[in-house]
């Protein structure tokens, strides 16, 4: 039904407003292919883990906390 609906209203659009019509549905079917990719993809990657090891001794949290206030 929405499919006539929709086959109806472009129909009775100007051609040149036809082609945004074409330009907005490759946009969509592109963000759907996207997101359902992104859903697919969901599991952390934790490779930063310890990238930090060698300053544990020199800093610790409070330390780390100012210096990134002063950072910004």
């Amino acid at each position: 039904m929405q499919d006539q609906l929709i086959e109806k209203k472009l129909n009775e659009l100007p051609d040149n407003l036809k082609k945004e019509v074409l330009d907005f549905i490759d946009f969509l079917m592109f963000k759907s292919r996207n997101s359902a990719e992104k859903e697919e993809n969901k599991e952390f990657i934790f490779d930063w883990e310890g990238g930090m090891a060698d300053y544990k001794e020199k800093y610790d949290s409070v330390k780390l906390q100012h210096l990134s206030q002063a950072w910004r």
